[in-house]
């Protein structure tokens, strides 16, 4: 066994709470309690970065008020950022038959984008069905690594496999990234995306708008019991009567008394 994995500090059950308290007040994200190996893990690199001999000596350091940037990327470090192109795709193809009746203006909301896969698959749909050319994409989430990504919009190739047939040539192209060949989002579809970092637990903006589609997929089961309503009704007030809400089709939001009705499985709309 190396040596670094010898002299690991234990994350005991004091330590593994101070942190879950502490991701909770800045961001809301609960970690569940069979975390504690993976946490333990995934931090060990910034323990030894600082020489730390222990994880409470590591937490001193991270509540210090100065240490915003080493709490953005344990944020970073610690949430689940797993995506693909048209994930869940049938949300895709009910927001494509949806998208054939609408002659208004529209604007997306694509909250925790992560590395901008579902923003940019939304652009492929609109672009395909929608009936008119005015409409717009907001994509945001809480790691700046992942929104670098991105704004970057380069994938494995392997990833064209998820999309439909004819629409990897319409709207990607190829990208050599050293070894490997990857594709790349065309520039047209890159400039209809708008992404920035965001953190639903803070109040939105006065001017951010209202929005006619907002998926948020597989968010809410990371926050704690107390934030989920807040933060769906935070998002619900950004939505006129007749938007759609997209969330993950292994979530519910029926305990959280939302101004909605179900339109689809696993998606509502504003009433």
């Amino acid at each position: 066994m190396p040596d670094a994995l010898k002299m690991m500090p234990i994350l005991d059950e004091h330590a593994f709470q101070r942190l879950r308290t502490l991701l909770v007040n800045i961001s809301g994200i609960l970690l569940t309690t069979n975390k504690r190996k993976l946490v333990a893990s995934r931090l060990g690199k910034r323990l030894r970065h600082y020489h730390c001999d222990s994880f409470s000596e590591y937490l001193d350091l991270l509540e210090e008020p100065a240490q915003l940037n080493e709490r953005r990327l344990v944020l970073d470090l610690l949430t689940t950022h797993e995506t693909y192109f048209f994930r869940e795709h049938t949300h895709f193809d009910f927001l494509g038959r949806w998208l054939r009746h609408q002659e208004r203006p529209l604007r997306i909301w694509s909250a925790g984008c992560s590395s901008g896969e579902e923003a940019y698959s939304l652009a492929m749909v609109l672009s395909t069905h929608a009936r008119h050319d005015d409409w717009s994409i907001f994509a945001s989430d809480l790691s700046p690594s992942m929104l670098a990504k991105a704004r970057q919009a380069i994938y494995d190739m392997a990833q064209a496999k998820y999309l439909p047939d004819g629409w990897l040539q319409r709207y990607c192209q190829s990208a050599f990234v050293a070894p490997n060949l990857c594709l790349r989002i065309r520039d047209e579809l890159r400039s209809r995306v708008q992404f920035r970092e965001l953190n639903l637990m803070q109040p939105l903006s006065a001017d951010f708008g209202q929005f006619d589609v907002v998926f948020l997929r597989n968010v809410l089961t990371s926050f704690s019991q107390n934030e989920k309503p807040r933060i769906a009704r935070r998002v619900i007030d950004q939505m006129p009567p007749g938007a759609l809400l997209f969330i993950g089709h292994a979530e519910n939001i029926y305990d959280l008394n939302l101004p909605v009705r179900l339109a689809h499985p696993s998606v509502y709309e504003r009433l």
